[in-house]
């Protein structure tokens, strides 16, 4: 019999960019206090001790793939994990997207958990072959109800039980702790420090459609103060045509393209609004650190976000630039208290909905997860 100490689970990773290392960081933190513990494998990414650090597991490896050899059967990424499952003791798996839930079911005969972080990932017809094939095994998991439910669709015959919902969320105080104060984030970022802001971070890709969010700005300013400004961080391939959007509408003064700023959800503060107009978000963590940050929010009403914002902050239809305008004139009109009384609805929304213990209390109580419990 297993005893309580003896207790593993196996976590997988395709990597560690972007915020899959948070992610890892969120598994793992489910287990507290529970008697298993966790190893972290990476599928891709070199070793890196900050990583390690970052994930707060018990056991981190780095499998050190590159994306070339995860490509096709991927059979040195089912062999090398074999391995490492036959040498540990595990009670199931949890693996986050495709690729690693696929060489998990190939390499062990753990049950699955396969966390989904995306839309569509089961639109293809040979991944819902091999869902249908492994469904014994392998139970789901989407990171908003927007997700879960494009999973369902996808696998019609799969019993509602086994595709659930398990909210991404963060450590709320620990984020707070790391917020930098808003004259020295405006400072860091080079903006403007008595001008009234709206905030937008993200990949400067088609998905999060800044496109809109600059028309709307454009529409809003008559109606906002006269130093209203649009601060825009991240990269991407747009980058040009955004800013000819922005030249092209007459904001380019107004508009500061920020660029990639590292740890950026330290410098929320810095906003006066924060904005996302992504198209269909799968759920939206920046979301989760500008409610932290206690900065009103405005997002559009589609996909995961509307889960996040729904009755603390404005919703607008996506790519309704007239609808965004009429929200930032709104959010612009909130006097201090109102602000306050935003930012107390925010907070208690993080604690009760997107807090880890809030999501790991939640996770327990998953049918999947009661089924595997204690699990040898």
């Amino acid at each position: 019999m297993t005893s309580r100490s003896d207790l593993r689970v196996l976590q997988f990773c395709h990597g560690y960019d972007g915020p899959f290392l948070d992610c890892a960081r969120q598994y793992a933190s489910l287990f507290e206090g529970r008697g298993y513990k966790v190893t972290t494998v990476f599928l891709t990414g070199k070793a890196d001790p900050q990583v390690v650090t970052g994930c707060a597991c018990d056991e981190v490896l780095f499998l050190e793939f590159s994306s070339q050899a995860v490509r096709g059967l991927k059979l040195g990424a089912i062999a090398t994990l074999r391995r490492i499952a036959r040498e540990r003791r595990f009670s199931f798996c949890i693996a986050h997207r495709f690729k690693p839930i696929y060489v998990a079911l190939l390499a062990t005969d753990l049950p699955v958990i396969g966390v989904h972080h995306a839309f569509g990932d089961y639109q293809r017809r040979g991944r819902r072959l091999f869902a249908n094939l492994m469904r014994k095994r392998l139970s789901l998991l989407g990171v908003s109800d927007a997700v879960r439910d494009d999973m369902r669709r996808c696998l019609p015959s799969w019993p509602a039980e086994r595709i659930q919902t398990l909210y991404n969320r963060i450590d709320v105080e620990a984020l707070q702790a790391e917020l930098v104060p808003r004259d020295e984030a405006r400072r860091v970022l080079a903006l403007d420090p008595q001008a009234w802001i709206v905030g937008n971070v993200g990949r400067l890709h088609p998905d999060k459609d800044q496109a809109t969010l600059l028309r709307g700005f454009a529409q809003a300013l008559p109606g906002l103060a006269g130093d209203a400004r649009l601060a825009v961080l991240g990269k991407g391939r747009l980058e040009g045509e955004l800013k000819a959007l922005a030249a092209e509408l007459g904001i380019a003064e107004r508009v500061d393209f920020l660029g990639q700023v590292a740890d950026a959800r330290r410098y929320f503060q810095a906003f006066d609004v924060f904005a996302l107009s992504s198209d269909h978000e799968p759920f939206g963590m920046v979301l989760l650190e500008a409610m932290a940050a206690g900065v009103p929010l405005l997002a559009t009403a589609c996909g995961g976000a509307r889960e996040v914002v729904e009755g603390v902050g404005v919703l607008f239809p996506l790519g309704d630039a007239a609808q965004l305008a009429n929200g930032l004139k709104h959010l612009a009109g909130l006097d201090a208290g109102q602000r306050g009384a935003c930012a107390t609805a925010m907070l208690q929304r993080l604690h009760e909905r997107f807090s880890d213990q809030a999501v790991r209390q939640e996770f327990w109580q998953l049918p999947q997860v009661k089924a595997l419990e204690g699990r040898g």
